[in-house]
């Protein structure tokens, strides 16, 4: 039973550290250079606006109720991208996007905020208004 014990206090135990590295990892990110892109993307910044880019799967339960969110702020703003991180790879390695959902903030060419997990409309708002 004690063994039980331990193997799932150490899941759980890796499971927090791998939640809390990959929001300090994000932390560093913020004021540094957009990576190179290409595109529609690379367009987008050379506007001088702030660009939102949100990564997300198809299949991830905490992506579901931002997407909608986002949808609707697409219509809206040109330069809210919706990013399907299992279609762009590359752009998803260029951010060093660990987890969806996230959502990058650019502006003047540099990261202003890189959020992942969840978020409220309010936050989201804040951020492209």
């Amino acid at each position: 039973m004690d063994t039980i014990f331990y193997v799932v206090g150490g899941v759980v135990g890796l499971f927090v550290l791998l939640q809390v590295w990959m929001r300090v990892k994000t932390r560093f990110k913020k004021g540094k250079p957009v990576p190179e892109l290409t595109g529609k993307y690379a367009k987008a910044l050379q506007s001088g606006k702030p660009a939102l880019f949100y990564f997300y799967t198809d299949s991830c339960a905490a992506c579901r109720p931002m997407t909608p969110i986002i949808d609707k702020y697409r219509k809206k703003n040109r330069n809210v991208f919706k990013i399907d991180a299992r279609q762009e790879i590359e752009l998803v390695r260029k951010f060093g996007v660990m987890g969806t959902p996230s959502m990058v903030l650019v502006a003047d060419g540099i990261i202003k905020e890189f959020l992942v997990g969840p978020q409220p409309e309010e936050k989201i708002a804040a951020y492209i208004d």
